[in-house]
């Protein structure tokens, strides 16, 4: 049974999160996708990952998705960013963590390193994608998509049997937040893990945080026959393992 929580992060603003509490061991912070949430088989794995290694968790779900407050269109990911550094910083205090994003939650991982970067030890990606609003959505928009986007201020994107509203305020604060052209010092534990048959977020951008890294201790796992999420058991296991390799050398 997953005990959720709310966590107050402004007067109007509740974040939804879970966690399991260990005062002063590593913790393993869980970062979603682009409206996804913490009730998948992502998040269920990494906490009872967790529990059975006697780390800390925490899995945070950002404003406008899942069950935590907010309206989805009015979010982005400056506030995304902002709402994951308050609760790390409320939660996960001043212990040290590893950063595990899939998809978005790569970008926001990403992110995190201009706040608490001698407090993280490792980052762990799962077909993360940074820029993704801008490189894989804005630049495929035909003419007339922009035009509605910008007048209207929000597109409804059909993709699959999923319908995404994106609004002209989340491409523009993207293009706030690139992170391709940024170089990070931390000597951290880097593992990016990509499916091969990713359709969603080509591997390239796995391969491109690589370089953003300079002095990590870097790996990059292509999934043969890998879908996005990763999500299946088989796919969940192999990156239990090398989160295991990541967690062994931090401790």
């Amino acid at each position: 049974m997953r005990r959720f929580k709310y966590i107050k992060i402004s007067k109007s603003k509740k974040i939804r999160y879970l966690t399991n509490y260990y005062k002063k061991n590593l913790y393993i912070v869980f970062l979603h996708g682009f409206m996804s949430d913490l009730e998948g088989e992502k998040p269920l794995n990494f906490e009872k990952f967790c529990r059975s290694k006697k780390l800390g968790f925490l899995g945070i779900e950002y404003s406008g998705h899942g069950k935590s407050s907010g309206k989805f269109t009015n979010g982005n990911i400056s506030q995304w960013t902002n709402e994951v550094k308050l609760t790390i910083k409320k939660i996960v205090k001043k212990n040290n963590f590893i950063l595990v994003g899939s998809s978005m939650g790569g970008w926001l991982s990403i992110n995190q390193f201009q706040f608490f970067k001698n407090q993280i030890k490792g980052f762990l990606g799962i077909g993360s994608a940074p820029e993704f609003l801008e490189r894989l959505m804005w630049k495929k928009f035909t003419k007339k998509m922009k035009y509605e986007t910008k007048k209207k201020g929000i597109y409804n994107l059909k993709h699959g049997n999923y319908e995404y509203p994106i609004t002209y305020q989340l491409i523009k604060d993207g293009r706030k937040n690139k992170v391709f052209n940024k170089k990070i010092k931390s000597k951290i534990y880097l593992t990016m893990l990509h499916g091969s048959s990713d359709e969603v977020v080509p591997v390239i951008y796995s391969k491109k945080i690589l370089k953003i890294f300079k002095n990590a201790k870097k790996k990059m796992i292509i999934i043969k026959n890998g879908d996005h999420s990763l999500s299946s058991k088989k796919n969940l296991k192999k990156i239990n393992i090398e989160l295991t390799k990541i967690v062994s050398n931090v401790i």
